[in-house]
């Protein structure tokens, strides 16, 4: 059997959904691009996405010594979803386990089957060489390089098979394989549901002001969300899947994943908004010990929730600001 054939096939027996392989080589209009952004200032405080460029934009210089590229794909989407009068929290955190841990345990599985086959050199022993959305590469290129589906105009990566509702695992290996795998033809089309859909205009066609981004304001910005999109928040607390939800692909091929791993927790099916309202930092600490919300932290979690409750009850909020007149 050949290397790139084993090595697929030894992904899925891993648990992943999806595999591709790529040559490890320089993304140079990647650079060129990021460069690019970067300079705009439209990775806001994300201040890290302008370290290490050189590793960011070749794997070679990352992993010294590295010659392919494995790229896997766990489908997310959930079988069921939050209550409407919910505050909406991204699908990727509604499993009780946060997704970095159960794609890492996948990879490591998957490396121990390959290792197995073509010996210990086939990867990185001083470095490391497994990423899930944690180190300095780009995930979603090296999909799509990889053939596992193409950079939509929301700049996600969407599977022909399951959408866009998929994480993204990557393990570079110091061998190569007998072919890679080719990318497939962009699928977007004239489709621009996405950017018509963004309710703080963050997308442009192939490319995203992160500044303007509801992901990006619910979790990575540190402070409130500014008042210029307050009124744009529609009861988001965590994450964005609305540029998501309206995609036709989505719409089409997204379908409930099959990983206990990946299990709801019960919180985010079944609480309301007064329910989430309610909870205090002991409570937060208690229901969410390994969750994906834990990102953004309690604190920032409030915030997001005053903004939510401000926006869905105006009335009750200027008869609090009276009273306090």
């Amino acid at each position: 059997m050949s290397k790139h054939l084993f090595i697929k096939q030894a992904a899925i027996e891993a648990g992943f959904d999806a595999c591709g392989i790529a040559k490890a080589e320089s993304l140079d209009e990647d650079a060129a691009f990021m460069q690019h952004w970067l300079s705009e200032g439209k990775h806001g405080e994300m201040h890290y996405l302008a370290r290490n460029f050189d590793k960011r934009t070749d794997p070679r210089v990352l992993v010294p010594g590295c010659r392919s590229v494995v790229v896997v794909l766990l489908n997310y989407f959930p079988e069921d979803l939050q209550p409407d009068t919910a505050p909406r929290i991204a699908k990727y955190a509604y499993p009780e386990t946060d997704y970095h841990s159960v794609i890492k345990e996948k990879l490591a599985s998957l490396e121990a089957l390959i290792t197995a086959a073509y010996g210990p050199e086939s990867v990185a022993s001083k470095h490391q060489h497994r990423f899930v959305d944690s180190a300095p590469i780009l995930e979603r290129r090296w999909a799509q390089r990889a053939g596992l589906g193409w950079i939509g105009k929301n700049t996600l990566l969407i599977n022909p098979d399951f959408g866009s509702y998929c994480f993204i695992g990557i393990l570079l290996l110091n061998i190569e394989v007998e072919t890679y795998d080719k990318p497939i033809p962009d699928r977007c089309g004239t489709c621009t549901r996405c950017i018509n859909a963004c309710p703080t205009a963050a997308l442009e066609s192939y490319s995203m002001d992160a500044r303007r981004c509801l992901s990006y304001l619910s979790i990575e910005l540190k402070d409130e969300i500014p008042e210029t999109f307050q009124h744009s928040v529609s009861g988001q607390i965590l994450g964005c899947d609305i540029c998501s939800d309206v995609c036709p692909w989505n719409r089409k091929k997204a379908h409930p994943h099959k990983h206990p791993e990946l299990k709801a927790h019960t919180g985010i099916l079944q609480w309301s908004q007064q329910d989430w309202m309610n909870m205090n930092e002991t409570d937060f600490e208690l229901h969410f010990p390994h969750s994906a919300l834990r990102r953004a932290g309690f604190r920032k979690l409030q915030q997001n929730l005053r903004l939510g409750k401000k926006k869905q009850n105006p009335e009750d909020n200027a008869n609090t600001e009276n009273e306090q007149a």
